[in-house]
């Protein structure tokens, strides 16, 4: 379903279009209010048919990943899981981090939860078993490259250097793949052995160096949690849901070991059911992720579980099981899942209120101090100069008390000589307004960006001074927005706001106090943040750069035959005009700099 501006708004399926389309618009069909809002936007169909369920399926799950349509239901964000790789078509394999489950040969570990744990495991299993971290291609290049560190130190075999056989080497690698199967007592065994010789030679550094290996290999082994006993690869995914979100909670169970736990926010429609809500998570999540487990596990019964079974076993290429578990251990895996997603749910749910009284709550407090109705786009300006040297103006814009960079605003200014901030400011006002009104003219009126939507309320950086400067400016242009000065103490910190000719009390500890504050600090950092990149630029300057017809080249080619200024006004214009890119009258336009005619 496409919508006025040919964007795609819905992405749907059924065994008969005809009929499921048509129900949209018959009055007695109640779909609910997602439905009725999502056909008030309909603007054309477009129409894919497929030879079968199974494609339809596999068809809908691209195209909703694909264009995110806006009536869909979809997870908030796409996540790719890491993976331990393995790479067995190798000579001498290695041990690599993957984001995808490729079909290449090599074996692979996960899905992981954590990045971070497993370039961890990565990093130990490399030292344990002197894998080698190079990429070049071996044997073919025995002996081309020096040999790494990892060689010198003793965390890599040498195979670059041939100095290994590759039968001998490959025995390090299965015991990788032991490791990394959960086979840790041979490990654990041989490093104790390693240890105990290491000590009885009285070389304590090498024996406290295995004993930290132990260690290593014990931590990673006890955060296998063994949830059953089959040796089954298992997800277990239950979901709980508020008005407006959801969470799904995955467990991940490999080779009847959880290796980890993950969750899902999905942003719920308000006639969404939520068993609706678990089988689109299973479509968009299955969809782009490599690996499917033989067993998923699911809270509810789903209308479409035969057909998205059929579908993850062909992607999968073996047997997969969608069920829902009725009774004993199984539910209870389930129960602990729903349980989970609830916890972070609750958690979430406090966090959005904490920030909405950090943003929106902030605002509402600052409206109703300066009696403001539904005050929440605020524009703040401020000046920043060296002694009048290159003067520029910021202006940064809150929306519902965040920050909206896309659009904050420089001005360099252009009409003020020395340091003169109220002169400065009135130019950045003047501009800024002026700009926008005659922006709003030529649209005939349509709000397009920063400068056509005005604010509710302009904070200027300062006391009365500012003010009646920015009034003057709004007066000028017809323009009537109520202005506020942020006014600090003789500490250069906020103490207030200066409204209507009177500084008003703020609660220094409220959350809008802390607004102003932020706001304030955000203007002053954003216009010294312009005023040092132009003073970074303008002491990247030379003499040259102020010659006509000296450009970057001609100034490179110039300073390197004659090395400095000296040199080049001892020479004349022929012997300028013979440098690299010159022309005569480039080399006139620089003898003539050296030598003005009186």
């Amino acid at each position: 379903m496409h919508g006025k501006n040919d964007e795609i708004i819905y992405v749907g399926k059924a065994l008969s279009l005809r009929n499921r389309v048509r129900q949209y618009f018959q009055p007695s069909h109640d779909e609910g209010l997602k439905k009725k809002q999502m056909v008030q936007n309909i603007d054309y169909f477009e129409f894919i048919v497929t030879d079968s369920e199974m494609e339809a399926l596999i068809l809908e799950c691209n195209l909703i990943k694909e264009y995110r349509p806006k009536y869909n239901t979809m997870l908030r964000d796409d996540k790719t899981y890491p993976y331990i790789e393995v790479t067995l078509t190798e000579a001498y394999p290695r041990v690599l981090f993957s984001r995808r489950l490729k079909k290449n040969g090599s074996k692979f570990f996960g899905p992981f939860t954590s990045a971070g744990a497993v370039h961890d495991t990565i990093d130990l299993v490399q030292k344990l078993y002197k894998i080698r971290t190079c990429n070049q291609k071996l044997p073919e290049n025995f002996g081309k490259n020096r040999p790494c560190l990892n060689y010198h130190i003793g965390q890599c075999l040498g195979p670059c250097q041939g100095n290994v056989d590759k039968d001998e080497y490959r025995k390090n690698v299965d015991k990788v793949i032991e490791f990394l199967n959960g086979d840790y007592y041979d490990t654990l065994k041989d490093l104790e052995t390693k240890m105990l010789a290491a000590s009885e030679e009285l070389d304590f550094e090498k024996a406290a160096l295995y004993r930290d290996l132990i260690e290593s290999v014990k931590a990673c082994a006890g955060r296998q949690k063994a949830t059953q006993l089959d040796g089954e690869d298992r997800d277990i995914i239950a979901m709980a849901k508020a008005t407006e979100d959801a969470v799904v909670q995955v467990f991940f169970i490999r080779g009847g070991k959880m290796i980890g736990r993950e969750h899902f926010f999905i942003n719920v429609r308000v006639d969404d059911t939520d068993e609706d809500l678990l089988q689109y998570f299973l479509k968009d999540y299955y969809t782009g992720t490599p690996f499917v487990p033989r067993e998923i596990y699911v809270q509810y019964d789903l209308e479409e579980a035969e057909l998205i079974e059929n579908w993850l076993t062909n992607k999968k290429g073996a047997r997969v099981y969608l069920r829902t578990p009725k009774r004993g251990a199984k539910e209870k895996l389930v129960e602990l899942a729903a349980k989970n997603a609830q916890m972070v749910l609750d958690q979430d749910r406090e966090k959005i209120k904490k920030e909405e009284s950090r943003t929106i709550g902030a605002m509402k407090e600052i409206s109703t101090l300066l009696g403001l109705e539904g005050a929440s786009r605020m524009e703040a300006f401020d000046i920043s100069n060296i002694s009048g040297f290159q003067s520029v103006g910021s202006m940064v814009v809150f929306e519902k008390g965040k920050p909206k960079r896309s659009d904050y605003r420089k001005f360099k200014i252009k009409t003020v000589e020395g340091p003169n901030d109220y002169a400065s400011m009135y130019e950045v006002l003047k501009r800024r307004f002026s700009h926008g009104l005659e922006e709003l003219e030529e649209n005939g009126g349509v709000i397009e960006d920063s400068f056509t939507k005005f604010p509710d309320v302009i904070m200027m950086d300062g006391g009365k001074g500012q003010i009646h400067i920015a009034e003057q400016v709004l007066a000028e242009l017809g323009l009537h927005i109520p202005i506020a000065g942020m006014v600090k103490d003789d500490h250069h910190r906020t103490r207030g706001l200066y409204f209507r000719d009177q500084e008003l009390p703020i609660d220094t500890h409220s959350e809008g106090f802390k607004l102003i504050t932020r706001l304030q600090d955000e203007a002053h950092r954003f216009a010294i943040e312009y005023h040092r990149s132009l003073r970074s630029k303008g002491q990247v300057h030379s003499f040259l750069d102020d010659i006509p017809g000296i450009g970057p080249k001609r100034r490179k080619a110039l300073m390197k035959r004659f090395v400095s200024a000296e040199k080049m006004a001892e020479a004349t214009i022929e012997e300028l005009a013979a440098t690299d890119g010159m022309n005569q009258e480039a080399a006139a336009n620089v003898f003539n700099y050296f030598h003005p005619m009186n």
